[in-house]
């Protein structure tokens, strides 16, 4: 009896520690991630400082492109791209449930990072603003549809013509040359958001762009050859434009605002869009639970709370100290009136 069980306690010691093993690397991938998206953000920034210091070359917020011949910002680029890589390999070796929260350090290491290589200071609000960001977005996606599995190019081909898509994507067509034509000239400078939502809504479609064209290289190693399928030329294409306009509007906001307000309120906006493709797509909504949906509008009411507290007080000076002094202040006076009161009674 003892030799028959031996085995089967061999076989269940054995796949425990291949799960140990898969959480551990995929912790490690999810830190390490975020440590380098995070870290991107400001290397770029270092790039494009560089060039707003050089006489003669116009700054990525003005429109210009200089940035592209400065090896600093390829960097941050290659780390942002290196990032997203160990992003995508941490979900094959462990749960959606630890990688999405650790995603959100990206933000934290940018705020970090930012305070002290580029002299960039949050108010308290806009710490606030940043903490909400991470606890609202980190609800939307546990409480997000789960990704439907797709392994064939045709089968993504039929989803990508569906209506709802086609919807979607005429969508986001339209609100992204609404605002690079309309609104970016106008309040592009003042307003964080609009740049960052051109990027968001673009990068929603470069993310299943890449997802395509991911599919259709897996299949054509595995000997099914898709490299002249139709999808795989329009992802192609799409990913080549897509990823640039979002890079350069991206760069404007760089250029021009805070890293520490730009890097969460991209990581929300970005993360919501691509869940929102990813739902229409493989039609994930439909199978939403009350609690996920109760779920989702807590976490966007949090999130819009937070953009609202992250921009609307960006440029005051609220600090611990000011509102300890406000308090103080405010303590005296009324100490001070209640014994001129005490004393108007006296006498």
């Amino acid at each position: 009896m003892h030799k028959s069980t031996e085995p089967a306690s061999n076989i269940q010691d054995g796949i425990a520690a291949v799960k140990r093993d898969q959480f551990t690397i995929g912790l490690i991938l999810a830190i390490s991630s975020s440590l380098f998206i995070g870290s991107s953000f400001i290397v770029k920034k270092k790039g494009l400082l560089r060039l707003g210091g050089a006489s003669g070359k116009t700054r990525a917020g003005a429109g210009g492109f200089g940035y592209l011949k400065d090896w600093v910002w390829w960097t941050g680029l290659l780390l942002m791209g290196v990032g997203e890589i160990a992003n995508f390999a941490a979900y094959a070796f462990t749960s959606a449930l630890l990688v999405t929260p650790l995603g959100a350090l990206s933000v934290l290491v940018s705020a970090m990072l930012s305070s002290h290589f580029l002299n960039e200071r949050l108010n308290l609000l806009g710490k606030v603003g940043c903490l909400l960001c991470i606890l609202g977005s980190t609800v939307i996606v546990l409480h997000s549809p789960k990704e439907g599995n797709v392994n064939h190019v045709n089968v993504l081909g039929v989803m990508l013509l569906e209506p709802a898509f086609l919807i979607y994507v005429a969508l986001v067509s339209m609100a992204s040359i609404t605002l690079i034509w309309v609104y970016a000239p106008r309040y592009g400078q003042s307003n964080v958001i609009i740049y960052i939502l051109i990027c968001s809504l673009i990068g929603s479609l470069s993310v299943t762009s890449c997802k395509g064209l991911g599919l259709a290289i897996r299949e054509t190693i595995d000997g099914n050859n898709q490299m002249f399928h139709w999808v795989t030329w329009v992802c192609s294409i799409s990913v080549v434009l897509c990823v640039s306009v979002q890079m350069n509007y991206l760069n404007k906001a760089l250029d021009i605002f805070n890293t520490a307000i730009v890097t969460p309120i991209y990581y929300v906006f970005f993360t919501t869009f691509v869940l929102i493709a990813s739902g229409i797509l493989f039609n994930e909504f439909a199978n939403l639970t009350e609690t996920d949906t109760l779920g989702l509008m807590s976490g966007f009411m949090t999130v819009i709370c937070a953009i609202f507290l992250l921009n609307a007080f960006k440029d005051m000076d609220i600090s611990w100290s000011n509102v300890g002094g406000s308090l103080s202040r405010r303590n005296r006076e009324r100490f001070t009136s209640s014994i001129r009161e005490e004393e108007n009674l006296i006498l």
